[in-house]
């Protein structure tokens, strides 16, 4: 079962918890890109199966939680989502993030570990540069036109949506103030090693990420970083899913818990 802090988690209005507890002794929480959602993960837990819990971030200001004001700042979405997720560290925790998600994904690993309340038991990162690699692309404060254009290069499910006028006026908000929040995070992005395995997975064909900003994340694991290259664009993680999750779940297999971990479980 999920237990009383996977259940404390599952009430927060940051997390998308299971559907079923799975009772699995790993869990995986995966953090959407820019303009996305919790929903992008929704065939995940079925993908990976047993290996793990698998939850999803819920951002604010997109489907369940469109009400609430979007995000402005790094700072916004990762403080909250750190008291979110300090519940789950009973067990060990992987991080996924594609894209902006990775760089959020990244900056909650850090606060935890600032708080001393633990940090991910390893962060895979998926369709981003490295911090020290990020640069402001400016796209928030262009014309809806120019913004439309860059999410239609990327591919994915929003480029999908932006073909239906009704579904543009609810993305389009969360896309620009995404950008914005990239933008303002850009420059003040740096390295700083954490002491897990870092895992970043890319697009050979992603014309947004080259592969040698996708191999800087290194530096925040010298020791304990892997890549792998999937043929595709931005978006590579769609068709290949299965074979992403796979290499996942291997990676989650491989995470076993902490001393303090399994005495406090």
């Amino acid at each position: 079962m999920t237990g009383p802090s996977g259940s404390a988690a599952a009430r927060s209005p940051w997390l998308r918890a299971p559907a079923t507890a799975s009772g699995a002794p790993v869990r995986l929480v995966c953090f959407p890109h820019a303009g996305g959602a919790a929903s992008f993960f929704r065939n995940w837990p079925g993908l990976i199966g047993p290996a793990a819990e698998v939850y999803a971030v819920r951002y604010p200001g997109r489907e369940d939680r469109i009400a609430e004001p979007l995000a402005r700042t790094m700072e916004e979405l990762t403080e909250p989502l750190a008291d979110a997720l300090a519940p789950l560290l009973d067990r060990p925790v992987v991080f996924f993030g594609h894209s902006m998600g990775a760089s959020v994904a990244y900056e909650t690993a850090l606060r935890l570990a600032d708080r001393g309340t633990g940090t991910p038991a390893a962060l895979l990162v998926s369709g981003r540069a490295a911090p020290h690699r990020l640069v402001r692309n400016g796209l928030a404060d262009q014309d809806d036109d120019a913004l439309v254009a860059d999410v239609r290069r990327r591919g994915g499910p929003l480029a999908e949506a932006l073909d239906h006028p009704d579904l543009l006026d609810l993305v389009l908000p969360a896309i620009r103030s995404d950008y914005a929040l990239l933008d303002d995070y850009a420059p003040k992005a740096r390295p700083r090693t954490l002491d897990i395995p870092v895992t970043a997975y890319y697009g050979t064909h992603d014309e947004h990420v080259a592969p040698d900003a996708v191999h800087a994340w290194s530096e925040i694991s010298p020791d304990r970083f892997t890549a792998r290259g999937f043929d595709g664009g931005h978006f590579y993680l769609v068709p290949h899913a299965t074979a992403l999750t796979e290499d996942v779940a291997a990676r989650l297999t491989a995470v076993t818990p902490r001393p303090h971990q399994e005495r406090t479980r």
